[in-house]
């Protein structure tokens, strides 16, 4: 067993939670401002004990340092719609996306997109974060491009995932990098 509970966690947890309280007194940048903010929304009135904490998992984060969690992507360049998407709440329906796309809860694939990316798989072992990366921002161009609206969430999520199923499809990905969709992730 891994984690805060066990030997091992705890060595890393008790230096955490020092660091985090040495840094309280600095000036916050934007991403802690709305971190804090978020939090704030969401549970107020609960005190938020720190930027790094174990109640940030309460809220669906992966861990107790919601700004290390791989599914927060900056939006910082680029055009913005007037009405963004929740991030954290986007993150975990791409995920569930991609999970039922690639019929990741059967034994074995059966389809194409699904038996595709198991190969993909074999050969890069990063390929599902890597696919999730490109699953994101090919949403976040869709939402984009649509001009959508909170409203339209799910349908700017039917057309990525309709786009994705394509390219998992091609006969010439052999690997995640020769996905069409690839090149997003470096614009």
């Amino acid at each position: 067993m891994v984690g805060p509970r066990s030997w091992v966690g705890g060595l890393f947890n008790r230096s955490g939670n020092k660091r985090n309280e040495k840094f309280l007194d600095y000036p916050l940048n934007p991403l802690q401002e709305a971190l804090k903010a978020l939090w704030h929304a969401a549970f107020p009135n609960i005190a938020l004990k720190g930027l790094i904490s174990e109640q940030w998992k309460e809220m669906g984060w992966q861990g107790p340092n919601p700004s290390t969690d791989f599914r927060l992507l900056f939006k910082q360049d680029g055009r913005r719609s007037a009405w963004e998407y929740p991030f954290a709440v986007a993150g975990i329906n791409v995920s569930f996306m991609l999970i039922q796309m690639l019929d990741l809860c059967s034994v074995k694939p059966r389809c194409l997109p699904g038996i595709n990316f198991v190969k993909l798989l074999g050969e890069d072992e990063e390929a599902f974060d890597v696919l999730y990366c490109i699953a994101f921002e090919m949403m976040d161009a869709q939402w984009l491009a649509m001009h959508a609206s909170y409203m339209e969430f799910n349908e700017v999520l039917q057309v990525t995932r309709t786009q994705l199923e394509r390219e998992l499809s091609l006969e010439d990905v052999n690997r995640i990098q020769d996905l069409p969709a690839y090149n997003l992730l470096y614009q």
